[in-house]
């Protein structure tokens, strides 16, 4: 009993610890993060991939974020969101096991010939939702594929984006606060 208390106990710890997936490039093989690909001289496919306590919302500011930081590194100045998606993927993770099924017979310390326990007896649990459980677990991936442009963005076009007034303004947001530069 006391194993699966404590089994129970230290998954709820790791997931109050757990934190979404900052801001930096994915690790090889599709780890959680930002990634790029260039098709063309001004063509890039940008996907960012989220862990499963990372919101869609911050998902999609961190691509966008990616996107003008690289049309930015590039030596353009706005970039066109020509094709975007953003997936998810939903898994459940669950168990189920009777709470005390077999815990108490032959063997058991507090069994004694003539002693019971009527309330723990052989295949009795105590029953949904002590002796199961069903997670629900989202992660989330967005892809775009940008084009990077120079000079002033079209005002006519919401797909257009100023690469510096993003980064400005979703900054905050993916990166999170940022010490002042004065040191202040």
């Amino acid at each position: 009993m006391y194993r699966h208390f404590i089994i129970g106990a230290a998954a709820i710890l790791l997931a109050a610890c757990a934190t979404a997936t900052p801001y930096g490039p994915a690790s090889e093989g599709g780890g959680y993060g930002f990634s790029e690909q260039q098709v063309e001289q001004n063509r890039f496919r940008i996907t960012f991939r989220g862990n499963s306590v990372t919101s869609r919302e911050t998902v999609e500011n961190a691509l966008l974020y990616r996107a003008a930081e690289l049309t930015v590194q590039r030596g353009f100045d706005h970039f066109i969101v020509v094709e975007n998606d953003t997936e998810a993927r939903t898994s459940y993770s669950g168990s189920s096991y009777p709470a005390f099924y077999g815990r108490y017979g032959y063997g058991h310390p507090f069994h004694r010939p003539g002693y019971a326990f009527p309330y723990y007896a052989y295949g009795f649990g105590w029953g949904y939702p002590y002796d199961s459980y069903t997670r629900e677990i989202t992660r989330y991936s967005a892809v775009a594929f940008v084009t990077m442009h120079k000079g002033p963005k079209s005002d006519d076009n919401p797909q257009a984006f100023n690469a510096r007034e993003v980064m400005t303004n979703l900054g905050p947001f993916v990166l999170g606060p940022q010490p002042a530069a004065d040191g202040y």
